[in-house]
């Protein structure tokens, strides 16, 4: 999958920006019907998990994926249906990050061993590069400014970020997979 540069990601942006009601409805439905899977984690569990410390964080990570679907439907085409996905594949997706984000939650209980080299892990994986480190920048600043507003907002930043990673990560992972 080609890397998004400046220009094409404000664009795509831009386009999301634009929408009215009647269209956002639209694109949200039509992911929720072509991807029902992946829409449920992207604007329910995951905004859960956000809104535990903060609830206008789990709005703009709401406000984010949008952006995020928004853009990944316009540089790279119509969302790939759920229905030409391999299962096996989108349900190792979720196994996958399942433990990873419930290490991430300190009210968890788990063992800190385990917690520890889940974490680990995710930062291992976090590190070895973005799939589109414009947009993620971009996202990161974003939700860094949205936080200095309110100091309360603060502590979420990084749960925030790392949940607005997972969902870029995923729709890579998604055009990736219907691409091969």
């Amino acid at each position: 999958m080609r890397e998004l540069d400046g220009p094409e990601l404000y664009r795509a942006l831009k386009y999301a920006k634009h929408l009215d009601e009647e269209e956002v409805s639209e694109i949200i439905e039509r992911f929720q019907f072509d991807q029902a899977a992946l829409s449920q984690a992207i604007f329910n569990v995951f905004p859960a998990v956000i809104a535990e410390q903060n609830q206008d964080m789990s709005y703009l990570f709401l406000t984010l994926c949008f952006d995020v679907l928004c853009v990944f439907q316009q540089a790279f085409g119509p969302l790939p249906s759920q229905e030409g996905m391999d299962f096996d594949w989108l349900e190792k997706q979720a196994m996958l990050l399942e433990a990873e984000l419930q290490s991430l939650i300190k009210e968890r209980d788990m063992d800190e061993k385990i917690r520890a080299r889940l974490q680990n892990r995710f930062m291992q994986r976090s590190t070895q590069g973005s799939p589109q480190p414009v947009l993620v920048r971009f996202l990161n600043k974003a939700i860094e400014d949205f936080a200095a507003e309110i100091p309360s907002r603060k502590t979420t930043i990084r749960v925030t970020q790392t949940m607005v990673f997972i969902v870029v990560q995923l729709f890579s992972n998604l055009y990736s997979h219907a691409e091969s």
